[in-house]
């Protein structure tokens, strides 16, 4: 379910301030803050498990009770002017599509205005977001005039990667050059958009099934070839869903291929925990 407070309007602080006032009618409510995202609520009571999610002035509410969501909407029109948008279908950029086999979510028209955005709608598909053993390092070709632009495009690109994982090692890699990008970096961003523009409908489909808690990870030895640092890359499953990935450099030089593996490996289990 997807519900609008309309837009907040006066003083900087006005949206804290109603923040705070939603949030203690919810906890007055039987809600429970989330230790580990401040704008997630849960209430657990018995056999009944609500789920809200508020983003400044909407929100996200699903449950297992669909009568009890009426209701739970119909208790906060009283309190708060809100409106009722039904089923979630987008949300932030991002898409949801319903099926038997369960929710599938995409950004396929966030991608499509990006490629709008930068004239690379027609550009010809990628068959690989990058080029095989490709490893950029600073420095190499020449500046860009106007650095922002390149910011803005690997921004963009970071998005993406909140339902595309085959993106996370790429996107990854870019980033790292937001201070002082050149032409060569922006190649490679460029390649990434012709990947994507084969791939617009790449997405994660979450299904029901057992909630069993796995991941893998790996690492690569020194692949950095500038810095000598290893690259830790994870994914992480509950039952067929997965749930969070990442792609990132290691903070310190891995002097022997073991310790690069055991370093992605104690990344990986504090991330389950």
């Amino acid at each position: 379910m997807y519900a609008d407070f309309g837009t907040l309007y006066g003083l900087k602080q006005a949206p804290r301030a109603w923040f705070e006032r939603f949030s203690t009618q919810l906890l007055h409510m039987g809600f429970q803050a989330s230790l580990a995202d401040s704008s997630l609520f849960i209430l657990h009571h018995g056999t009944l498990v609500v789920y809200l999610l508020v983003y400044v002035d909407d929100i996200v509410i699903t449950g297992n009770n669909p009568k009890f969501l009426d209701t739970l909407v119909a208790q906060l029109s009283q309190a708060f002017e809100l409106k009722d948008l039904g089923p979630l279908h987008y949300f932030l950029g991002l898409q949801i599509t319903r099926s038997s086999k369960g929710l599938f979510l995409t950004q396929t028209k966030y991608a499509q205005d990006l490629l709008l955005k930068l004239q690379m709608q027609s550009s010809k598909p990628a068959r690989s977001p990058c080029a095989p053993h490709l490893r950029l390092v600073p420095n190499e070709g020449s500046l860009l005039s106007n650095p922002h632009e390149y910011r803005s495009l690997v921004g963009s690109l970071h998005y993406l990667t909140f339902t595309r994982p085959d993106l996370s090692f790429v996107v990854h890699q870019v980033c790292q050059f937001m201070s002082f990008p050149t032409d060569v970096h922006l190649t490679a961003a460029k390649r990434i958009l012709r990947y994507i523009t084969g791939t617009l409908h790449f997405g994660i489909l979450l299904q029901p099934g057992p909630i069993s808690l796995f991941a893998f990870s790996d690492s690569d030895w020194a692949g950095d070839p500038f810095d000598r640092r290893s690259t830790t890359g994870f994914i992480a499953y509950l039952g067929y869903n997965p749930i969070t990935w990442s792609a990132k450099k290691q903070d310190t030089v891995s002097r022997s291929s073991t310790e690069s593996e055991y370093r992605a490996l104690a990344s990986t289990a504090a991330e389950l925990c």
